[in-house]
């Protein structure tokens, strides 16, 4: 499981750099497409990264046109974070042919076995949020004594 996390993000590195983006941009168009649409707040809480940081982020983002702003219906004070970069030709060029690969991959196990799989995954995602959130508790409580 740690040689495919490092390899998960070194692969995650050279998306972001053949894109023209810093890798923490890119994970964050990552969480993006994951949860949809959110608040910088949100994002600043799931990214780790100061309020600041995150706006400016956000403005590089937009720039590049992966994601854009709207005003919340329910609250006019708050600004929801949109991805919009699933239209960009260049993503879905860059994640071609691992798609292609792993599609290829899976047909090689029975659908039992991906099942399976899949099972296993979702679980393995549940174990990482949670030491996520353990490491991020944690962090938080050292800096502030």
């Amino acid at each position: 499981m740690r040689g495919l996390g490092n390899r998960t993000v070194l692969y995650q590195q050279h998306v972001a750099a053949s894109l023209g983006l810093y890798n923490n941009d890119f994970l964050s168009v990552d969480i993006l497409h994951e949860k949809g649409p959110i608040t910088a707040g949100e994002l600043s809480k799931l990214t780790g990264l100061a309020t600041g940081s995150v706006t400016a982020l956000i403005d590089r983002l937009e720039k590049n046109g992966f994601v854009r702003r709207e005003n919340d219906p329910n609250d006019r004070r708050k600004v929801i974070i949109v991805p919009i970069y699933e239209n960009k030709e260049e993503v879905s060029n860059t994640y071609l042919p691992l798609h292609t690969a792993m599609v290829k991959l899976a047909s090689s196990y029975t659908d039992d076995e991906l099942e399976f799989i899949t099972q296993f995954l979702g679980k393995a995602s549940m174990v990482l949020e949670e030491q996520i959130h353990h490491l991020s508790s944690t962090t938080h409580s050292k800096s502030s004594t």
